[in-house]
């Protein structure tokens, strides 16, 4: 278990932008009811975007559509899942996940992204070994929970590890039990700031000078800004 302090960051951050994560939420709903069905109770993927959805208020009649146009009632366009790794300033490993209608446009816009940035676009394998893939999931501090409680029902429920941060509490898991944590967690009636299964980087790097954290600054908010990336990785040391 660690101690650090970053759920803040994170949701100030996402409630920045709503707007724009409704887009990429919508995206997420339509490949997940595509490629598991319409019903959230039998496609665990669907059931976590449409969480995500509802977590930031995102109207029932956006999540309605998406569904429907996953599930075929709706003419739309087809998405693909691509994962693009490359290097940004100071050799910062980053990858970022896409859901894409047209890999034409994603690729080049990924390439001048990295390119403009001090960084540079690099082949598929070339920094994902240095991350790995668990289940997270975040809960913010409230006065109300007992962490040793807490600590106890995360563990008995299969989470491999539980880092104390100053604003809130974050559970680890085995990305095969995620699912199974997340709902063991919630029935006993624990809200979550966010629950995703995300690339942890195994070790974090600083950047050399203060140019470079103005670089890596911009590429992380021009691929944020783009609808079709829907996360980026890296292992900057930011905090």
């Amino acid at each position: 278990m660690g101690r650090h302090g970053t759920i803040a960051n994170r949701k100030e951050k996402q409630d920045g932008k709503r707007a724009q994560i409704f887009t990429k939420y919508a995206r997420l709903i339509t490949v997940a009811a595509r490629q598991g069905g319409i019903d959230p109770e039998y496609n665990a993927s669907l059931k976590t975007a449409i969480e995500k959805a509802k977590a930031i208020n995102m109207p029932n009649d956006n999540i309605d559509r998406a569904v429907k146009k996953g599930e075929g009632g709706l003419e739309g366009d087809s998405f693909e899942s691509i994962v693009y790794e490359g290097y940004g300033p100071s050799g910062i490993a980053v990858i970022v996940e896409t859901l894409t209608d047209n890999r034409n446009r994603t690729g080049p816009n990924m390439r001048y992204y990295f390119d403009k940035n001090g960084g540079n676009l690099g082949s598929i394998g070339c920094v994902s070994f240095m991350f790995e893939k668990k289940g997270q999931i975040i809960i913010e501090v409230d006065p109300t929970i007992s962490e040793e409680k807490l600590i106890e029902q995360a563990l008995d429920a299969g989470a491999e590890d539980f880092i104390i941060e100053d604003d809130g509490y974050v559970i680890m898991t085995d990305p095969e039990d995620f699912y199974l944590v997340k709902e063991a967690i919630a029935n006993f009636g624990y809200k979550f700031t966010s629950a995703d299964v995300v690339m942890i980087p195994q070790t974090t790097v600083q950047l050399s000078s203060d140019e470079h954290v103005k670089l890596m600054n911009r590429l992380i908010d021009m691929l944020e800004d783009d609808d079709d990336i829907q996360q980026v990785y890296h292992n900057w040391e930011c905090e």
